[in-house]
């Protein structure tokens, strides 16, 4: 299976961070990066207001259920793409675009860096043309996409099947 990192950029929802949470502890995924205006767990040291910092945890808490203590996690407001990448991270961005790969296409780098984006708008041009690459998961019905926290699980389980080695199966 490849590493996986999850950054969650400017995803507006608790109950959205918590259920990415929640996902990314029941595929084995190292790390999530929460990013922009995105709200976050309780934090060592954490600089924002204590009522704040226990509302938005408990929040989070009520769809992550326990996982936003199991998933390593940090905050930052700009991803810094440069330090992924030169420790071997393939940038991948979740999004519809004229350049996106079908998911089921996907050709499984040893080192993952998915990015999700906001809920309404998605991924931003810049952060678009920051990724290596795009994926997108095929819509059949009249929606244009799933919700964020559910395309989060089905790109997570796309991704580690298609990543699996022979050995794994």
């Amino acid at each position: 299976m490849p590493e996986i990192v999850v950054i969650a950029y400017n995803i507006r929802s608790t109950h959205n961070i918590g259920s990415i949470f929640r996902t990314c502890e029941g595929f084995g995924v190292s790390k999530i990066i929460i990013s922009g205006y995105s709200p976050y767990p309780k934090l060592p040291n954490d600089k924002r207001l204590p009522h704040l910092v226990e509302k938005l945890t408990g929040q989070i808490h009520k769809s992550a259920l326990g996982a936003e203590a199991m998933v390593p996690f940090e905050y930052t407001e700009r991803v810094d793409f440069a330090s992924l990448k030169e420790s071997g991270f393939t940038i991948v961005g979740l999004e519809q675009d004229a350049h996106s790969v079908l998911i089921n296409k996907f050709k499984c780098p040893q080192k993952i860096a998915l990015i999700l984006g906001e809920e309404v708008h998605g991924l931003t041009k810049d952060i678009r043309e920051s990724c290596d690459l795009l994926l997108e998961i095929p819509m059949h019905g009249k929606k244009e996409s799933f919700n964020v926290s559910v395309a989060t699980g089905i790109a997570l389980y796309s991704i580690t099947q298609n990543c699996q080695r022979p050995d794994e199966d």
